[in-house]
């Protein structure tokens, strides 16, 4: 009896009795990249996300993203350090910030901490990696990173690594699968316990990831290309393979992936999304992938608040029963089967 009233109040804690407002599971943001290169802090800032409007919006678990910036990006960005380097100082950041505010989040390391942060009354946060260029051609840096913290990695981003090859408009170029050491990546990210994340690969290169991944992995931040045409997104093949692996689709709040062309996003776009997704990979395999302060468009609602208007849309469309689904309870069951 013990334990069935633990159960129990462990589940209220994730949506208070009589409180309308759903917990939130974010697979994606680039908050890290932006507090590293302009000093800000994490727990209240000017940026679309802060630890104070995750805390009022009710967040339960954020995925912190080192983003590494490269080509042309780096330029941009006037960062010109190696990548590893750059995630070394990002990931030290990263520590800082939670240390700093250990009263409001705590890491992830692994699915029980995920519960007892909860139990507590903390948000949660899962550090990642954005580009695996950072690897090198060195397996053993996998296990590194992991020592690090780092429990989830997107493959590419929007240049060819050691891994493989990102998304294109080129169909031949696009149809490139996994490098020899991508496909060892995959294998030993299962053996550690890290997510694998298709976010940004080639068509090819997904598909090598559903045939070599033995656990489950994540797009965890994509749109429906049905939908959008934009070679990030996805197609349904690539939506009911997802499914079929256990995953999970997040939808992304960029307007460019929601609509072609649209210049600024609003919750009845990502509703659109979100509802398509459900219908070709089911209820189980889609949740949330904002990209904030990765995304340069205009918001309904600016930052982390527009969680709320879309938890609300979503409320004409879904029973509460698929919101938790979408808004957590499908990320928490890919962290417990990868971590």
């Amino acid at each position: 009896l013990v334990l069935v009233y633990r159960h129990l109040n462990r589940y209220r804690r994730f949506k208070k009795k009589g409180d309308k407002t759903m917990r939130i599971a974010d697979m994606h943001c680039d908050t890290l990249l932006d507090c590293y290169k302009k000093g800000v802090d994490l727990r209240k800032n000017s940026l679309h996300i802060d630890l104070e409007r995750m805390k009022k919006n009710n967040a339960m678990v954020q995925f912190f993203a080192a983003f590494l910036p490269s080509g042309e990006m780096a330029d941009e960005e006037n960062i010109h350090k190696e990548p590893y380097q750059l995630f070394i100082e990002m990931s030290d950041l990263y520590e800082k910030e939670l240390e700093k505010n250990s009263d409001m989040i705590r890491p992830v390391l692994k699915y029980s901490d995920l519960l007892r942060n909860n139990d507590e009354g903390k948000m949660s946060a899962v550090l990642t990696i954005e580009d695996g260029l950072l690897l090198e051609g060195r397996i053993e840096r996998l296990d590194e990173l992991y020592e690090r913290g780092v429990r989830l990695i997107t493959l590419t981003w929007n240049y060819e690594n050691c891994i493989g090859y990102p998304n294109s408009t080129d169909r031949e170029k696009h149809m490139k699968g996994l490098k020899p050491f991508g496909i060892e990546t995959v294998k030993r990210m299962n053996e550690l316990g890290m997510i694998i994340d298709v976010s940004h690969l080639s068509e090819g290169g997904f598909y090598d990831v559903v045939k070599y991944s033995e656990k489950p992995f994540v797009a965890s931040h994509s749109c429906a290309a049905a939908l959008c045409g934009h070679s990030r997104n996805l197609t349904d093949q690539q939506l009911r393979s997802i499914a079929e692996s256990g995953g999970v689709a997040g939808v992304n709040f960029y307007s460019k992936f929601l609509k072609d062309s649209a210049e600024k996003t609003f919750a009845e776009d990502i509703i659109e999304h979100i509802k398509y997704m459900v219908k070709i990979a089911g209820e189980d395999h889609v949740g949330l992938g904002s990209d904030f302060d990765g995304i340069d468009c205009g918001l309904e609602v600016e930052g982390y608040d527009f969680m709320q208007t879309i938890m609300l849309k979503m409320e004409k469309y879904f029973k509460s029963s698929t919101i938790e689904k979408i808004c957590y309870k499908n990320v928490m069951r890919v962290l417990k089967e990868c971590l």
